[in-house]
């Protein structure tokens, strides 16, 4: 996917999650009319803006976050603050993420700044090179306000559910105001709120998956041979998370709530890690260079469709791409 069809795709993306939600919620409000509604949206938005300002303060206790002091890491601290010059960025505060699954996210709000961070078992499984494209794709998020973008748009399904929802529950006891049948019609418009709020989610999904190709690009752009870097960088993420095992209930709700912030959705290791290894290969390269040449199936495609993070093999593929355009 090229530089200009992926910002048309961003774009075409973002114009149909707000035309729909503008013209489902104008229908609505013509035809209930009620303060109570704008009351519940108003409340869905505050709830998630505050969330949005102490996001990096959940995300720090979830995933044991600490600030990275230069004396502890001046290799890292330097690899940054040149990426972030060639991004033409504030250099983010660096912070180390105590768990061991290699990952690396980038996120803050206007009360901690911009944030890096990278786990212990992202440094303990990637070599150098690999750890800059990694950091390269997590300063693109930053530089193309990622986390501000997703974080308006992903409060847009949420907004619609509780409308729903409420709507619902309010024709269910008898609500409306126009005649008997009112209560009920509501009810069923409530229902299709709430359905309408999922097709909001697959556009939200699409446009995550998006803006991963668009900071991959970023990191190619910045980082020299950037694009094979991050490819077997993220062939080892795959392999280590699945190595790691299957993790526990309690750290699977915590990846459901921020896995969008990872460069590799960890929920999907055991998948992208049996597309990788069809055919057993001896080194990475090996492994690079069989899965290019292999499409997804559609199995992928469907599976694909419910994530955050765009199928391995087609990021893999995207990645080549830039390769061979350097």
């Amino acid at each position: 996917m090229n530089a200009w069809k992926l910002r048309f795709s961003m774009v075409a993306t973002l114009a149909a999650i707000f035309g729909l939600t503008t013209l489902v919620f104008s229908a609505v409000l013509l035809y209930v009319g009620y303060f109570s509604i704008l009351t519940v949206g108003l409340l869905v938005v505050v709830l998630n803006v505050v969330q949005w300002l102490l996001s990096p303060y959940l995300v720090g206790a979830i995933y044991r976050v600490k600030e990275l002091k230069e004396g502890d890491n001046p290799k890292l601290h330097q690899m940054v603050a040149e990426l972030s010059k060639k991004s033409k960025i504030r250099k983010p505060q660096v912070m180390l993420s105590q768990i061991k699954l290699p990952n690396a996210f980038a996120y803050g709000s206007p009360l901690t700044g911009s944030r890096v961070a990278v786990t212990e078992g992202l440094l303990s499984n990637l070599d150098d090179g690999e750890v800059e494209a990694v950091i390269g794709h997590e300063l693109g998020h930053l530089k193309h306000r990622d986390v501000q973008v997703m974080m308006v748009v992903s409060f847009l399904p949420a907004l619609f559910y509780y409308i729903g929802w409420t709507m619902m529950w309010s024709g269910m006891l008898g609500g409306g105001r126009r005649n008997d049948s009112g209560g009920g019609n509501n009810a069923l418009i409530g229902i299709a709120f709430m359905a309408f709020s999922w097709v909001l989610t697959l556009f939200t999904l699409y446009l995550s998956r998006l803006r991963e190709y668009y900071a991959d690009r970023h990191s190619a752009s910045i980082v020299e041979n950037g694009a094979e870097k991050l490819s077997t960088g993220l062939v080892t993420i795959v392999e280590e998370s699945r190595r790691s095992g299957k993790p526990n209930q309690q750290q699977n709700k915590n990846n459901n709530a921020f896995k969008a912030l990872f460069i590799s959705d960890p929920d999907r290791a055991n998948v992208d890690s049996a597309e990788l290894h069809a055919n057993q290969v001896a080194s990475k390269q090996d492994l690079l260079r069989q899965k290019l040449s292999e499409k997804p199936t559609q199995a992928d495609s469907l599976i694909e469709i419910f994530s955050t993070h765009p199928n391995i093999i087609k990021r893999l593929r995207a990645l080549q791409q830039l390769s061979q355009n350097a």
